[in-house]
């Protein structure tokens, strides 16, 4: 896959930042924006760089439809914006697979979105999940699969 100047770049500075680089790293990585919209896709970045959101959730079964691999422990992701812009570089920390109706707060919390309840995550996934799934002719349940994933930023942290 072809990546921009700006995530190729973020990449090589990671890389140097940690004593690597990119000719000889066994480090590999993807590049994906957060949501299915303009407006998200940057105020998700932002949450992200500014610490607050360390978890995303996603739909299982769009991974299945698209057969594509769930995210693994390790693994590192150049988050960029709509256009295509890096913004900053995280690790899978964790990722499991639970029931939407069992979301928990805790994760709610850790994704930090709205005001961090359970109540908000489950109105705005519930919608995000409900258009992503009408593109698989698939509607939503209560006990569908949710890939809950959390992470931490190594790179392109703001800085207090």
């Amino acid at each position: 896959m072809q990546h921009s100047n700006s995530v190729q770049e973020m990449w090589r500075a990671y890389l140097c930042s940690i004593g690597e680089n990119p000719t000889t790293t066994d480090k590999i990585f993807t590049a994906w924006h957060f949501c299915d919209n303009e407006q998200d896709a940057h105020e998700l970045a932002v949450l992200v760089k500014a610490g607050y959101k360390r978890a995303t959730a996603s739909a299982y079964w769009a991974y299945e439809d698209n057969q594509e691999p769930l995210p693994a422990v390790g693994e590192y992701s150049v988050i960029i914006d709509w256009n295509g812009e890096a913004q900053c570089i995280i690790r899978t920390t964790s990722v499991e697979v639970v029931p939407f109706n069992e979301v928990t707060a805790d994760f709610a919390r850790t994704e930090g979105e709205g005001d961090r309840s359970l109540g908000h995550w489950r109105r705005v996934h519930w919608a995000c999940f409900t258009r992503e799934l009408q593109v698989i002719g698939k509607c939503p349940e209560e006990t569908m699969p949710v890939v809950c994933e959390t992470f931490e930023v190594v790179y392109g942290a703001c800085r207090a």
